[in-house]
């Protein structure tokens, strides 16, 4: 079973930065793609960045030059450097992890199994 924590959540100023990470335990050798989500208040949550095990990186157009996504296979952690903060980042932030996607869906919901329980952003 695997367990996702995310942290690093806070209030910053718009064009300020932030890093997010997600620490996970149990076994997570077999999780194929990992990703950041953003939940406001809509009806759904929305992919923002992924990473798959090749290294591969996929941003939704609205993060694009702006977030980073990355790992420490070491410390089993996922990061997601957030620069250039703007209003419309505020929301909660889930890390996921799922065991195998189609490429062309990595940043829909759907396909992942594993949640971490979220961390707030707030852009002012």
């Amino acid at each position: 079973q695997v367990q996702l924590v995310e942290s690093g959540g806070d209030s910053v100023e718009a064009g300020g930065s932030l890093r997010l990470s997600c620490r996970a335990s149990g076994d997570t050798s077999t999780m194929q793609y990992v990703g950041w989500f953003k939940h406001n208040g809509g009806p759904a949550r929305e992919g923002l960045a992924t990473l798959d095990w090749r290294g591969i990186t996929a941003y939704a157009d609205s993060v694009k030059g702006r977030f980073t996504i990355s790992k420490d296979n070491a410390k089993n952690t996922l990061y997601l450097q957030m620069d250039s903060v703007k209003s419309e980042d505020t929301g909660m932030y889930y890390c996921a992890a799922a065991l195998w996607l189609i490429r062309a869906s990595a940043l829909r919901t759907n396909g992942y199994t594993y949640w971490g329980q979220g961390t707030q952003v707030t852009v002012s």
